[in-house]
């Protein structure tokens, strides 16, 4: 289903857009996690100094694209409930059809991303050479090992696949708009936050695994020298409340409580972040907040570590057992967790206060 201006919600079938569209208009596809989303928005600033860009995403990333100036329009693909049957996939294909695209940039890289841009009859279709929808594409590129994902995607919209030349390039941009910039003044002002420096904290990760165990120790620290804020899904509260006890009633619980691209506004207001290898890492990277990155199971050659301008990433280089996982386990196939247990949070802090003092 498409929706226009990344909202959600049901109701009748989509009819093509009736406005007229500009020959050079381009399709990017990225129907996958939440960071690969924020890690697409370099590409697609790239792609828009040549003609109009719409993006296709899922109905969770929607709402991370609102208010940037290179989208001409969000479109939504529920491809787990309404569109996921082969009524709903010719649906779309029809409906992308008659708004009659250029190219389409295959960011996600699935079989089934690749089927919908060749059945909605886009004449170009750019993928990865490794990618599981390669035969649908009409050219391929070839990226190196060891790049960061932004980089990765980047080169879809480059002649030839070639690098960009300045890494700045690749940082991720989002824009958060009033209702976000209100909505973190609201809980601040509840808060009573009185300008204190603000470190955020992001304990959560959907991969068990991957949740560093010593965010409570770590606020205790911090919350000496500034106000703690724990960001997250509402499934995080748990872990802020545990935050909350240990360091104590001025910590700022904010799970739950905003949006995606709100977090983003609160993250940006923080002189530092400390994350997992989850979603916050990568929005801290789109508003080039200082950033520490804590990496256990996983590894930040995989390529989604911080983008930041300043950034420091934590890990046990040392352990022959990582990396275990490319998304990280649910448990420790080893039964110790030792890339997370055994850094501790003292040497966290150190980064932290440095952030704060310069």
């Amino acid at each position: 289903m498409i929706q226009r201006s990344g909202v959600g919600g049901r109701g009748s079938a989509p009819t093509p857009d009736p406005r007229p569209l500009t020959p050079m208009s381009s399709l990017v596809i990225q129907t996958s996690f939440l960071g690969d989303t924020v890690l697409t928005t370099p590409l697609v600033a790239r792609l828009a100094e040549s003609g109009p860009v719409d993006v296709l995403v899922t109905p969770a990333s929607a709402g991370l694209l609102a208010h940037d100036p290179a989208i001409r329009e969000v479109l939504v693909y529920d491809k787990r409930g309404r569109d996921r049957s082969v009524a709903g996939f010719a649906r779309l294909a029809r409906t992308l059809r008659a708004r009659r695209y250029a190219a389409a940039y295959l960011a996600q890289g699935s079989a089934r991303s690749g089927a919908l841009a060749l059945a909605a009859r886009i004449p170009r279709r750019v993928g990865f050479t490794t990618s599981a929808g390669r035969a649908f594409y009409t050219t391929r590129v070839e990226t190196a090992r060891g790049m960061h994902h932004a980089e990765r995607i980047f080169t879809l919209g480059t002649a030839g696949g070639a690098r960009p030349v300045a890494r700045a390039e690749l940082r991720p941009r989002l824009y958060p708009g009033d209702a976000e910039r209100a909505a973190v003044d609201a809980i601040l002002t509840r808060a009573g936050h009185a300008g204190e420096p603000l470190v955020a904290l992001a304990p959560g990760s959907v991969w068990a695994t991957k949740r560093w165990p010593y965010y409570p120790a770590l606020a205790r620290e911090v919350a000496q020298r500034a106000r703690v804020v724990v960001v997250g899904a509402r499934d995080d509260a748990p872990l802020a409340a545990e935050i909350a006890a240990e360091a104590g009633s001025t910590v700022i619980d904010a799970t739950g409580s905003l949006s995606l691209l709100g977090s983003a506004e609160l993250i940006g207001r923080c002189r530092a972040i400390v994350s997992n290898d989850s979603a916050p890492l990568h929005l801290a990277s789109a508003m080039n907040t200082p950033t520490v990155a804590i990496f256990g199971p996983t590894v930040p050659a995989f390529g989604f570590g911080p983008l930041a301008e300043r950034a420091a990433i934590v890990e046990d280089d040392l352990l022959a057992c990582r990396p275990c996982d490319r998304h990280g386990p649910r448990a420790c196939p080893l039964g110790h967790w030792r890339c997370m247990r055994g850094m501790l949070p003292a040497r966290v802090a150190d980064i932290v206060m440095g952030y704060l003092t310069t």
